[in-house]
């Protein structure tokens, strides 16, 4: 029984990663068209950085954890764009250096490691629940 409780440490650490890794992949897609002058600077895409926890029982880890954000280039790109409010006299914006591709593929391995993470979590929940309900037999 007590062997239950690791996973959801593991799996609730693996949830608050991917969660945060979603939330930075939803900021950068938002921010992808942002423009600003080309003197100023870019829209910088958030990339999180996990780390693992050690100190699990059997020397598996105890978890995942993030251990910083890493941030894109404030000098993004420029790009020709003369109806923009912030296009300099050139008709040149700054905008940030987003790829898009890399955003999606990024956006659907973290859905699917919090998914996965989830699922874990119900499992564990499932079997916890499972032995609770069982009763010593009588005779």
């Amino acid at each position: 029984m007590s062997n239950l409780f690791p996973v959801f440490a593991v799996s609730g650490s693996g949830l608050d990663v991917y969660k945060q890794w979603l939330n930075a992949v939803s900021d950068n897609v938002a921010n992808a068209d942002d423009t600003s002058s080309t003197s100023g600077p870019a829209f910088q895409a958030r990339y999180i950085v996990a780390q693992d926890v050690p100190g699990g029982p059997d020397g598996t880890g105890a978890g995942v954890r993030v251990a910083g954000v890493a941030y894109g280039s404030a000098a993004g790109i420029e790009v020709y764009a003369p109806n923009d409010p912030h296009a300099d006299k050139q008709g040149m914006v700054r905008k940030p250096d987003i790829d898009m591709g890399e955003q999606v593929t990024a956006m659907m391995i973290a859905e699917r490691g919090y998914e996965a993470n989830l699922a874990v979590v119900n499992r564990a929940e499932s079997a916890y629940q499972a032995a609770l309900s069982i009763t010593p037999g009588h005779g």
